[in-house]
């Protein structure tokens, strides 16, 4: 088995992330530093440590979904003492978040153990549409909305499209839906910085066909059969 797949179903981290603990020498193969991304093992004979841990591959794949209230940070820990998600769900595996919201991002989060899945649904060659609801203050024009969708264009470089729908609005906020498949890195709050507007509530509905439905926030379920099944099926 390649090393990084190894690392990456034994729950360590998606399988980009392991590679990059590869070539930080954070990780060792009986002893002596992994040289080699493509590095073969043995994982019934081969001892492999990370970041001073023995990694072994679990007895069972972990699947789940959680509401994640605004103020927790998806890391295991967070160098600025802050709350993290992972203080809100009770196992014993170890986990890993499929992709991240940042810290005043609330909604849906998936987290899992098997990298093989994760990689899956986070590849953006997959293309897994994310849904957000998003509440800013004040009115929207129809010629800001075309340049949502039509992608923003940040110090000189075009983000990706979107497709952004107008819900409502009540006289001082206006409720938008979008839903984007590539997920860079903030990218929903640097579209709305870049046409002038202020987020005030940013929410995760949607992962590929897993709905966030009527989740409390802090609450986590198992992912029922049939939304693995759409998850895994993505062409």
């Amino acid at each position: 088995m390649r090393l990084n797949k190894f690392l990456s179903n034994s729950g360590i981290a998606s399988r980009r992330k392991c590679d990059e603990l590869i070539k930080e020498g954070k990780v060792f193969v009986n002893g002596k530093v992994a040289s080699e991304l493509g590095m073969q093992i043995n994982e019934k004979k081969d001892k492999v440590t990370a970041m001073g841990k023995v990694v072994k591959l679990p007895s069972s794949f972990v699947y789940i979904k959680l509401n994640k209230p605004k103020g927790y940070a998806c890391t295991a820990s967070d160098e600025k003492g802050r709350k993290t998600i992972y203080q809100l769900i009770d196992t014993t595996e170890r986990l890993f978040s499929i992709g991240r919201l940042d810290y005043d991002t609330e909604g849906l989060i998936l987290l899992t153990n098997d990298g093989d899945f994760a990689n899956r649904v986070a590849h953006p060659k997959f293309l897994v549409e994310k849904e957000y609801r998003v509440t800013i203050e004040g009115e929207i024009k129809e010629s800001e909305l075309a340049v949502l969708r039509r992608g923003v264009v940040i110090e000189g470089t075009r983000m990706p499209s979107a497709r952004v729908e107008f819900l409502s609005f009540d006289g001082k906020f206006t409720k938008l839906s979008v839903v984007i498949d590539e997920g860079q890195n903030r990218q929903i709050r640097r579209m709305f910085e870049a046409i002038g507007k202020t987020i005030k509530l940013l929410k995760r509905v949607r992962i590929g066909q897993v709905k966030l439905g009527g989740l409390k926030r802090g609450d986590y379920k198992d992912l029922t059969e049939e939304e693995l099944n759409n998850l895994v099926g993505i062409k």
